[in-house]
């Protein structure tokens, strides 16, 4: 996805004068030859990932429309004030764009991890959150989010599911259960794991690049078919801190007796570097926790 990103943006650079590239060093070696082209619009800091978000609210107050990228712990943990500040306060938007997700940079330590990073943008105000599950969805969600002045934040993981899938927001079932099947929402890169935990359940399965806004409509009309006297079912399964989104579908189905399981990140510190595999397994979101939990909460 990383590599996907890093291509669209250097097209959309010669393309769209109104763009811009803001960095920290990180993937900077990988603008190079575009900052030759456009040294007024590729701007690289050095590690100030606080200064970082500074100039691309700069950048957006004069009509530009800045794209900022790094890891996930830098471009919102450490730089959320900014955020909060620059953009937000000042009602302009910027495209940030993060890498290493929840823990895929695990090996680099706790100081490259962000389970976090969703439910810290959702204190702010009107942000777009895309969560790509494969990296041929990356370009057409970097290229929409470019051509609007809104907030928008575009995750990307190493995780990677077995095929690109359309979206443009909605949810999208791609496995059908039985009418009275519960619904598993799988966001981004959980759909693979979530399609082998849930081999032969009666599960209805839908997914989503595109958790902020969510798709209420589209949730409501999958929980809508539940027989009378059987109370909707919902299992939301999430690259991130677990139950970031649960205070949503809650709202959403307030007139709905229903019942949610929100899997996700665990909020406890492991202490453990291991590869993005062994914290997939530790978290329980691999396909065998996954397994487990969905199995467990069914009954």
């Amino acid at each position: 996805m990383r590599e996907t990103f890093i291509d669209t943006a250097n097209a959309l650079l010669d393309d769209d004068p109104r763009t811009a590239v803001v960095l920290a060093d990180i993937s900077a070696s990988s603008f190079v030859p575009a900052a030759r082209r456009h040294p007024d619009r590729v701007l690289n800091v050095g590690i100030r990932e606080q200064l970082m978000i500074g100039v691309a609210g700069g950048l957006a107050l004069t009509g530009l429309r800045p794209i900022v990228h790094s890891y996930a712990t830098f471009v919102v943990d450490r730089a959320y004030e900014q955020i909060k500040l620059d953009l937000d306060h000042q009602g302009v938007g910027a495209v940030l764009v993060s890498v290493g997700a929840s823990y895929d940079g695990s090996r680099m330590g706790r100081t490259h991890m962000s389970p976090g990073d969703v439910a810290l943008l959702d204190t702010l105000t009107g942000w777009t959150v895309h969560v790509p599950g494969h990296p041929a969805e990356v370009p057409g969600l970097l290229r929409a989010a470019v051509n609007h002045d809104d907030p928008v934040y575009l995750r990307l993981s190493t995780g990677v599911n077995d095929l690109p899938r359309p979206g443009a927001g909605r949810l999208v079932v791609v496995h059908r259960g039985s009418p009275v099947a519960p619904l598993v929402v799988a966001v981004g890169p959980m759909l693979n794991p979530v399609l082998h935990a849930i081999a032969g359940l009666d599960v209805t399965v839908a997914y989503t690049h595109t958790p902020r806004p969510f798709d209420i409509a589209g949730l409501r009309e999958l929980v809508a078919p539940a027989g009378v006297g059987v109370a909707p079912t919902v299992v939301l399964v999430e690259p991130y801190l677990a139950g970031t989104s649960s205070a949503l579908l809650s709202r959403a189905l307030a007139d709905v007796p229903h019942r949610l399981l929100a899997l996700g990140v665990g909020r406890t510190d492991l202490r453990r570097y291991g590869d993005p595999a062994d914290h997939a397994r530790w978290h329980g979101l691999d396909a065998a926790g996954l397994r487990r939990s969905i199995s467990g909460f069914l009954g």
